[in-house]
């Protein structure tokens, strides 16, 4: 152990099999930068080794405008001005750092995303929001005639035969990224839902030129106004929470083959409760395998 030129370098020697290894502190300066940056190192990798080590940069204006003229990109300028906990990666869905979008342990934008993996090739496909319309109505007349006695059922319905996402899977695999642990996957897109718990995964009725399927149910001979989807077109699913925010989500038993959605629980509306005052649905379809 000694001192090198006023430095605080300590090299631990140890001999193995007749190798010797040595340990040394690892601090990174301007010129560690400038360094990797030359020799063409990926921008991540600069960025994550700065988030993994002690750091002991000159961030003047002097030392920012040689980094600049040194070609040193401005994000990472960036993680060196920045707190450690804002240069560091985020972990994502199991706490592990990954920077592949189609690994779900990745960070990714809130919403709700199909896993696929096929010939040892991953993706991770977004499904979209898709808006639907509650002007279609079921016995609407003859429950106003019999001043209630009758149903008159509200239907969810989506322009198109078929969803742009669709997977052979039967038992297909999602992965629920929430905005925030307390929020939403997005407050514009789901209004505020938390868990997979607060949606239903529905089949729907497929049209010429739409798909169907009923989020309310008003009268009866009970009378009153109750949100229910129709129990045939449910599809039961298990979801396990990975981290705050992060869940994934498998259906119970295989679906088969046709168009479903995962609608939300959220945005309560005038004319009912639960899901049946959604007003977007994650759409997508379960086509035979060739």
């Amino acid at each position: 152990m000694r001192n090198c030129n006023g430095a605080a370098l300590i090299v631990l020697a140890v001999v193995l099999g007749g190798g010797i290894v040595a340990v040394s502190d690892d601090i990174l300066t301007n010129q560690s930068i400038i360094e990797m940056a030359a020799a063409g190192l990926p921008e991540d990798v600069i960025i994550a080794k700065i988030a993994s080590s002690q750091t002991n940069f000159d961030l003047s204006t002097a030392g920012l405008v040689k980094l600049n003229q040194s070609r040193v990109s401005a994000a990472i300028i960036k993680a060196m001005m920045a707190p450690k906990s804002l240069a560091a990666p985020v972990a994502g869905a199991t706490g592990v750092t990954s920077t592949d979008p189609s690994d779900p342990d990745a960070p990714h934008d809130a919403g709700i995303y199909l896993y696929t993996e096929k010939n040892n090739v991953r993706q991770m496909i977004p499904l979209e929001p898709t808006v639907y319309t509650q002007g279609k109505t079921g016995g609407l007349l003859k429950h106003a005639v019999t001043y209630g006695i009758a149903k008159a059922n509200w239907k969810a319905v989506v322009r198109g035969p078929r969803a742009n996402v669709r997977t052979t899977d039967q038992r297909p695999v999602f992965y629920f990224y929430f905005e925030e642990k307390s929020a939403g996957l997005s407050r514009a897109n789901s209004g505020g839902t938390t868990s997979p718990n607060e949606f239903t995964l529905l089949k729907f009725e497929a049209k010429k030129d739409s798909r169907e399927t009923k989020v309310m149910q008003m009268g009866g001979i009970a009378g009153g106004m109750s949100s229910g989807t129709d129990e045939k077109a449910v599809a039961s699913f298990k979801f396990t929470k990975l981290r705050p925010g992060i869940y994934k989500v498998v259906p119970d038993a295989p679906l088969e083959a046709g168009e479903y959605c995962f609608l939300s629980a959220a945005g309560i509306g005038t004319f009912g409760a639960g899901a049946a005052g959604a007003s977007r649905l994650f759409d997508f379809g379960i086509i035979p395998a060739q």
